[in-house]
């Protein structure tokens, strides 16, 4: 049996350790390419994109792929539609691994956002000095605020169009609840932008936030393939891999 995996995210690694070593099981997890030094999974890993749906089908009948598991970023909305449609066309069962969104609590000053570029039209509304965590790719969106300081955090440097006045942090989650809140009063942070992407191990800085009265402007995730079973945990998908195995 052939288990591909679409990774990049915590869940991906966890579940290929969870189906490394697995008799008569043959595991390949696939990067994007986009961090220059990802942290690889056990098994086979290849890097780089499939050329669209079609392509990704293609490579599913090429290498006789029996299962595939999307665990993407949940902002990584155009590779499930690909893999959605890549899976229909080459008759593979596709689960979702998708981790559950974060949820406001008592005490939390959230205001919504759908897309990076109508953050940037609430943000200044909101704070004037900001903790930029939306990640390197879009920066463009915010690039036009000159009135506003930006801490960006990242894995790797961005690129230009970014903010004027900003300061780049380069960093790897997961952090620590006091590593957040020394960073909010070291830089006098007044608003998070933050997407919407879940976990443990980027939520200390919600909390942070709401300890420190700090507005949180959260990115809704983008809309994904309807109809498509989801596992919310890698101990479920490795469960729906075993049960397809023997099935």
């Amino acid at each position: 049996m052939h288990v591909l995996i679409l990774g990049g995210t915590t869940e991906a690694r966890q579940l290929a350790g969870l189906l490394h070593g697995t008799p008569g099981l043959d595991l390949t997890s696939s990067l994007a390419g986009r961090v220059a030094s990802p942290r690889l999974p056990p098994g086979e890993v290849r890097v780089g994109g499939f050329g669209g749906a079609e392509g990704m089908a293609a490579w599913l009948r090429e290498h006789a792929v029996d299962v595939l598991i999307d665990a993407t970023h949940p902002f990584a909305g155009t590779i499930s539609f690909n893999a959605a449609a890549a899976a229909a066309t080459a008759h593979v069962p596709l689960l979702a691994l998708r981790r559950p969104g974060w949820v406001p609590v008592e005490g939390d000053d959230w205001h919504e956002a759908g897309s990076l570029a109508e953050a940037a039209q609430l943000l200044p509304a909101l704070g004037q000095r900001v903790f930029l965590t939306t990640g390197r790719m879009g920066l463009s969106a915010f690039a036009h605020l000159d009135a506003l300081w930006f801490l960006v955090r990242s894995v790797d440097a961005p690129e230009s169009p970014c903010p004027a006045r900003m300061e780049v942090l380069l960093d790897r989650g997961p952090f620590t609840l006091d590593g957040e809140r020394q960073l909010l009063r070291h830089h006098g942070i007044d608003v998070l932008v933050t997407k919407d992407s879940g976990g443990a191990a980027t939520a200390p800085k919600l909390t942070a936030a709401r300890e420190a009265g700090i507005p949180v402007l959260v990115i809704r995730r983008p809309p994904t393939p309807e109809g498509i079973p989801v596992a919310t945990d890698p101990e479920s998908a490795a469960d729906w891999v075993t049960k397809r195995r023997a099935s």
